[in-house]
């Protein structure tokens, strides 16, 4: 699979920020009130300590609380106005984080949708779903409470420099003197925390991998046998994880205790220059204790301005890996001038399609995939009229899928050109191609929900009469009253709560309740019984009356009612004809046939 893990740090951290721009501006203005009142929530905190400093020289020194209700009053709004504006911005910052991971989850999830395969070839459903879920979130949560976060501690420490040099530049000198060593010390763990988290996030995808195979793989792991194999494999990551997180919170620990230290160091020194001015007489006791206050407060905004930085340079990652799926472009993509006519697959124009009979010209076709080096078809020329019922036999890897893909457009030609109905295929939308294509499965997959919510997928407007006659051309109808609900039965994740040949004639019963112009069927009645799948092909020869199907099949006693059979190999057509005829000539198709029946008798016999 093709993805990559951006794990060494940049020298730009703010890099790519500006990508996320489109995500944010519809919330600019919440957010500049979130950044002003998390600037006003700072200074609250710088102006606090300043009425402690009153209260002592005033009322505890003096001994005398003439004034005290004035000052509670005061003290009273100061704190009212903090716990609304704290209250204000920490919702604001909800808001953001909420809305803007939201946008870029929808924008991501719409973008998957206009892709082509090759894309999902390359790239794993995991690698998908963490720049779907985990990137969004992290950048979600720095534009918001990271965001809002960082203006409170910049603003705080800016504040209580600049009043602590305005009182005594002298001991505001013996509490700063401690922040770069402070800084570099944080810089030396944070380093290496990151490293140890990066490590515990790729054994914990590691051990997530496992226990999907577990789970999937579960009555293959009990037939070979091989659960101790799997135990110890899993016991061998899970003890990897344990050793990797045991330091990452050794490192923790000795980085919680140093900012301790600093902040009893910074004390100390604060109680010791301050009480020895405060002994000449040039401080008064209420200052020093802001200088205290500050002193121990200014330890938590450094560290997370250190570990903030560590941060941009991992969510940059973040952001280019979500911004490199939004800007992937579709190997497969409309013209724009065909989008402006037909729309596209979120805004479809219908009112400017052509009808589609199904008639398909394969003009000198070549094509090899994106990501491979050799072709697969080569020269193909092929004329299918409409309403002809083409089947495609071959062996593993002839090129038989690859041809229909390429019909339904999920890949386009490397070189020549498909027609439909006389005209390149580029030169109309895929969402017109597409509405008109019927494709069952040799694995189909079905959505969760109910079997009615799934047979509707192929016509939203489908009545229920539409649908029950549907289901019952393709005797669908018999699995769905020995279903507990009938049609409201679930079918769970991906169809798995009935069998595969229940799902395939389900995928039928879709199919045709679309009505397409033309049908592809990739060996559709593989986990269906021979009794049924007699009455699938009778149904299925009455439907495809007037419209054009490609069946690929491997049990060849299937297809010898097909208008032609072509065999495929090496992307090539070897041969082609009736059944008749490809029996007559003795060729491949021949011996494919006459060795499959024979291995079909001898099973019967056998039984």
């Amino acid at each position: 699979m093709e993805h990559k893990e951006e794990n060494g740090a940049v020298s730009l951290p703010f890099f790519g920020i500006h990508k996320l721009a489109p995500y944010l501006r519809p919330y600019r203005f919440t957010m500049i009130t979130m950044i002003v009142l998390g600037f006003a929530g700072g200074l609250v905190d710088i102006i606090l300590p300043l009425f402690q400093e009153y209260a002592i020289d005033h009322f505890i020194v003096k001994e005398n609380l003439s004034s005290m209700g004035g000052f509670i009053g005061a003290y009273g709004c100061v704190l009212i106005f903090q716990v609304i504006a704290n209250g204000i911005s920490a919702y604001q910052a909800c808001e953001i984080e909420m809305y803007v991971g939201r946008d870029m989850k929808r924008e991501s999830f719409n973008h998957l949708q206009t892709l082509a395969f090759s894309y999902f070839n390359r790239n794993s459903v995991g690698y998908i779903h963490a720049r779907v879920m985990s990137d969004t979130n992290r950048i979600a949560a720095l534009v918001s409470w990271s965001l809002m976060n960082g203006i409170w501690y910049i603003s705080y420490i800016i504040g209580a420099v600049i009043v602590m040099l305005s009182v005594n530049v002298r001991l505001s000198c013996f509490v700063l003197m401690l922040v770069p060593l402070l800084t570099a010390a944080a810089a030396f763990f944070q380093k290496r925390l990151v490293m140890i988290n990066r490590k515990v996030r790729e054994i914990n995808s590691r051990i997530t991998s496992d226990f999907n195979e577990g789970i999937t793989g579960a009555k293959t792991t009990k037939t070979l046998v091989i659960e101790k194999k799997m135990e110890e494999h899993f016991a061998k990551t899970s003890k990897e994880m344990e050793e990797t997180s045991v330091r990452g919170t050794h490192y923790r620990a000795m980085f919680s205790s140093m900012i301790s230290f600093a902040a009893s160091a910074a004390l100390a020194l604060v109680l010791w220059q301050g009480g020895m001015i405060t002994m000449e007489g040039a401080l008064k006791i209420g200052t020093l204790s802001v200088f205290m206050t500050y002193a121990l407060g200014m330890m938590e905004p450094v560290q997370w301005i250190v570990r903030s930085v560590s941060d941009l340079i991992t969510v940059q990652v973040n952001v280019e890996r979500f911004s490199g799926l939004v800007e992937t472009e579709s190997d497969v993509r409309d013209r724009p001038d065909v989008v402006e006519k037909y729309g596209d697959s979120f805004a479809p124009k219908r009112e400017n399609w052509e009808p589609l009979h199904g008639d398909i010209t394969f003009e000198d076709v070549s094509f090899k995939y994106p990501d491979g080096e050799e072709y697969v078809l080569e020269h193909f020329n092929l004329h299918v009229p409409q309403g002809t019922n083409i089947a495609i036999v071959g062996e593993t890897g002839a090129g038989k899928s690859t041809l229909v893909n390429l019909v339904c457009r999920f890949f386009e030609p490397t070189s020549g050109r498909i027609l439909i109905d006389g005209v390149d295929a580029r030169e109309r939308s895929q969402l017109w191609l597409h509405s008109n294509i019927g494709y069952v499965l040799q694995t189909p997959h079905l959505f969760s929900g109910s079997v009615m919510e799934n047979l509707r997928y192929g016509n939203p407007d489908a009545t229920v009469e539409q649908v029950e006659a549907a289901v019952k051309s393709v005797s669908a109808d018999e699995v769905i009253a020995r279903m507990d609900r009938g049609y409201d039965s679930d079918v769970g994740e991906g169809g798995d709560l009935i069998s595969t040949g229940e799902k395939q004639l389900l995928s039928f019963a879709r199919a045709i309740l679309a009505n397409p112009r033309i049908f592809v069927l990739d060996e559709a009645t593989s986990s269906i019984d021979t009794v049924t799948e007699k009455k699938i092909q009778d149904a299925i020869a009455h439907l495809m009356k007037g419209r054009t199907s490609f069946v690929i099949a491997h049990r060849l006693s299937t297809i010898r009612q097909a208008d032609l059979i072509l065999v495929i190999r090496d992307g090539k057509i070897v041969e082609r004809g009736t059944h008749k005829e490809l029996i007559a000539g003795k060729g491949e198709y021949y011996h494919l046939y006459t060795k499959q029946y024979q291995e079909e008798a001898l099973s019967l016999l056998f039984q």
